[in-house]
């Protein structure tokens, strides 16, 4: 018998969240691992509140509501409270009931900055990896390093001379009435060194490669072991000749006070010589590309005849799908927010979900 188009449910309905979750949802194993690093984490939240006042939204309930919108590539906070308000999927990953209202969007914003004094997101990060399920999982002696450009929040037009940052007409900056003025960048020589960002000074022109547009970006970087391809490290610098190198020593330095010599895969880029001796220097085996522009390259025989730099260079150029994830699931192609303290922390919360989402099938195969 064919039913009735109802428009209305019955008044009063006893849901339980647990029930509506299928047991063999992605979302479930996440969940717990989420959690056991939530826990971990503890005592670093309860020293970013004050003991007196009225209860806040629990951190937790705040950073898992986060990674449901890098999961489900929701562009903006107001959405992700619309897709919490009827949603109970999200409810439940969440931790909050069925009648529980959901929250005004601009709690993320007043506490982004107790978050970001915390330094949550790398903690997050380091509190995920530490779980012993997951650090077996993790390789000790090979990694590898790579950068990636994250756009500024800021247009190009907000690009004015450094000793007149309120100039609005002169050496092609907007002109004329309204938000989004007339500009002619034609003829004009813009650099870091004389030219800042009036929207966001922390954002630098850049390009990557010869022949493109430079643009007001950010860069991030990725440590990745070679195991399973999973972010053991990320970390955001101002976008420069030199930022790729100067973070992948600080990330591998930790990793380095082994008795047993790791390696670092990376493309050609690295291929310095400063950079190179700085590795071997802290007992880390350079396996970068060899750069084939004419120059001499650091890298001669003395590695590339093992097999490992081969092996190194074939899979060090996996976290481009890390960063592939972080950029475009995760929106990190272009950021939402403004200076390096904030966008450094949007991109590393955002490395701990992509290994969030790998880490299911990871522990439920062979390690």
């Amino acid at each position: 018998m064919r039913g009735g188009d109802d428009g209305m449910g019955e008044l009063f309905s006893y849901v339980d969240l647990e029930a509506r979750v299928r047991k063999d949802h992605p979302l479930r194993k996440i969940r717990e691992i989420v959690n056991t690093a939530l826990s971990a984490l503890s005592s670093d939240f309860a020293a970013l509140y004050s003991s007196m006042g009225r209860p806040s939204i629990a951190p937790e309930k705040l950073l898992r509501a986060m990674l449901l919108q890098a999961f489900y590539s929701i562009r903006s906070e107001r959405l992700l409270m619309e897709r919490l308000e009827y949603d109970l999927l999200f409810r439940w990953f969440v931790g909050i009931g069925v009648d529980d209202p959901a929250w005004n969007h601009s709690t993320f914003s007043k506490n982004r900055d107790r978050l970001l004094d915390g330094d949550i997101a790398a903690k997050f990060l380091g509190a995920v990896l530490a779980q012993p399920k997951i650090k077996r999982l993790l390789s000790t002696d090979h990694f590898s390093v790579d950068g990636t450009l994250i756009e500024a929040w800021a247009s190009m037009k907000s690009v004015r001379p450094k000793d007149d940052a309120n100039n609005d007409t002169g050496d092609g900056g907007p002109s004329g009435g309204g938000r989004n003025g007339e500009a002619d960048f034609h003829g004009q020589r813009r650099t870091n060194a004389t030219h800042a960002s009036t929207s966001d000074p922390d954002a630098k022109l850049y390009k990557k490669g010869r022949g493109k547009e430079a643009k007001l970006c950010f860069m991030g970087h990725g440590l990745m072991e070679n195991r399973h391809g999973l972010l053991v490290d990320a970390c955001l610098t101002l976008a420069g000749g030199h930022g790729e190198r100067n973070a992948a020593l600080h990330m591998i330095e930790a990793h380095a006070e082994r008795p047993k010599a790791v390696t670092l895969g990376a493309d050609k880029a690295y291929d310095s010589r400063d950079f190179v001796n700085e590795l071997r220097s802290l007992n880390v085996t350079p396996h970068v590309a060899q750069n084939d522009s004419g120059r001499r390259s650091a890298i001669d025989r003395r590695t590339t005849r093992h097999a490992g730099y081969a092996v190194s260079q074939r899979i060090r150029k996996r976290i481009e799908e890390a960063f592939g994830w972080i950029k475009t699931v995760a929106g990190q192609d272009k950021t939402k927010f403004r200076g390096r303290d904030r966008v450094g922390w949007a991109f590393t919360f955002a490395a701990a979900a992509y290994n969030l989402v790998r880490l299911p099938k990871l522990l439920a195969g062979p390690a």
